[in-house]
Order: structure tokens, then C-alpha cells, then sequence
């Protein structure tokens, strides 16, 4: 995910909700000092911001204005248990990396597995490379792991239908 999105899988991401969350960062201009202000203003210990007119945080609403997921929505649940996981990778696709750490992938493996989509590309593969981009989204934005190189097999699971994915909150 070094690029922006394909425009061959965009309306696979429009469908799933997470056009607005590919396009992130995309022709804009972050100030590096007015990010270091934020950083050091940053009180983990009550997940506000210490500014001098007082405290704030980052609400769910400011989630759904900027990223343009849905919020009163089904929430994304499920249980994590032992599924074949190569399996999931086999069916929806179509490649099983060689490691799966309890359900987890290195998306370094989507990255070097799943070439962008051309014109020649078939539909398939079109849905394949969307599913992988999506799990990029998910394993580097949404819920990234402390090292953001993996990413659970779990959210694969969510992504048979694009349609039903972008029902969810």
C-alpha cells in the first residue's frame, strides 16, 4: 500500500465502506512540528490532549467525519478461534502465505503477493488484490498490532462481501 488505492478497485472499496480510510493522507501536507506539538501534548494515562484552553480528545464522531466509517452500525465482533487459516487464504485469496502466527499474516506477504490490478486483470483477481489492499487498511489504520506488520486472518472473514462489510461499524 505505498500508492494510492487502483482505480479498478474502487468500487470495491466504496462498497466496503473504506474508500474515505484508502484515501487517507492522499495529496496533503503534514506539518511535522504541529504533530510533535500534538505528540508531546498527549496524556495516554486519560487519552486527552493537555492544550492551554484545557483538555480534549478525539470523539467517535471525529473518527466518522474524517475517515467516513460508520458509527451506529453492527459492530465488527467474532471470536477468534482456530479456523484453517490457510483455507480462508486459499478461498478468498487465492494464495496461503507460508507463516500464520495464530491467525495472523505479515502484510509484508499481501504487499509482495498482490500486484495492483491492470486492465487485463480478471475480475477475480480484481476482488483479490481489494481484499488484500482492505486488510493493509485494517493491519497499518484500523487496528494495527504494536509492530503494524501483521494483520488477523479474522478481518479476511469479513470481507467475503464488500456489500455486508460496509454495514458494520
Amino acid at each position: 500500500m505505498t500508492g494510492p488505492p487502483s482505480p479498478l478497485i474502487e468500487d470495491y472499496l466504496r462498497e466496503a465502506g473504506l474508500w474515505h480510510v484508502a484515501m487517507i493522507g492522499r495529496e496533503c501536507n503534514l506539518d511535522p512540528k504541529l504533530i510533535s506539538a500534538l505528540i508531546e501534548r498527549w496524556r495516554p494515562e486519560t487519552h486527552t490532549f493537555d492544550l492551554p484552553c484545557g483538555e480534549c480528545t478525539i470523539t467517535l464522531e471525529d473518527v466518522h467525519l474524517r475517515l467516513g466509517l460508520p458509527v451506529d452500525e453492527d459492530a465488527v465482533t467474532g471470536s477468534v478461534h482456530s479456523a484453517d487459516w490457510g483455507a480462508v487464504c486459499y478461498e478468498l485469496l487465492g494464495a496461503i502465505p507460508d507463516n500464520i502466527n495464530r491467525g495472523r499474516i505479515k502484510m509484508g506477504w499481501l504487499r509482495d503477493t498482490f500486484p495492483e490490478p491492470d486492465d487485463d486483470s480478471t475480475e477475480l483477481e480484481k476482488i483479490r488484490y481489494a481484499r488484500a489492499y482492505i486488510l493493509q487498511i485494517i493491519g497499518g489504520y484500523l487496528m494495527p498490532n504494536l509492530s503494524r506488520n501483521l494483520v488477523h486472518l479474522i478481518w479476511l472473514l469479513k470481507l467475503v462481501d464488500f456489500r455486508a462489510a460496509g454495514e458494520f461499524s
